[in-house]
């Protein structure tokens, strides 16, 4: 599957698309949606479908948790993600500047951005920066390869990342990952 998937992220890279975002005429909405992929995972027609209940808690505040109902989520694969600090952040900044209903991410010409519009707004960004081999799909491959990379210093499993991606199968999370050729480098130092 080399070379077919979407490229993954260096944090240096997702700094700048942070900084690129926050640089537009719609720059909080724009970090918050680089954060929905690369924070929590969520694909383009997710984030384009994302309201603010299921952001918010009992009050109305931004919560901790996004809980992505079934009915916006790739084969019904609703799910429970915790919501990253930086997030949560962006979240609250972005609901200080809105009504706080509806959809999250909405388009210069008000209501909801389709799933489309995300993706070419990605990609739009993407070619700003000349990231050759990025898309819409890059920051869910970044968020679940570092989640699977770092789920054993959370005490969590394999079977926790597929949960937060919601994917059906265990083999499907698998395919998202990529491997680490410096821990393969001082794997093979170690025999």
């Amino acid at each position: 599957m080399a070379g077919k998937q979407a490229k993954l992220l260096t944090d240096a890279q997702v700094a700048g698309c942070l900084a690129q975002a926050a640089s537009g005429r719609y720059g909080g909405r724009n970090c918050v949606m680089v954060m929905l992929s690369v924070k929590a995972g969520l694909r383009a027609g997710e984030i384009a479908a994302l309201t603010w209940s299921m952001v918010s808690d009992a009050k109305g505040r931004v919560g901790q948790t996004i809980e992505l109902e079934d009915r916006v989520a790739k084969k019904g694969s609703g799910r429970t993600i915790p919501i990253h600090p930086e997030l949560r952040t962006a979240l609250r900044k972005l609901k200080r500047s809105s009504d706080g209903t509806g959809t999250i991410i909405q388009s210069e010409r008000g209501g909801a951005m389709t799933a489309a519009s995300v993706v070419n707004w990605f990609a739009d960004l993407y070619r700003a920066l000349r990231f050759t081999g990025c898309s819409s799909h890059s920051g869910r491959r970044t968020f679940i390869t570092n989640a699977a990379r770092r789920i054993h210093r959370a005490g969590g499993s394999l079977r926790d990342v597929q949960e937060l991606a919601g994917h059906r199968s265990i083999s499907m999370t698998q395919r998202y990952i990529e491997g680490d050729t410096d821990a393969k480098r001082r794997l093979i130092s170690l025999l």
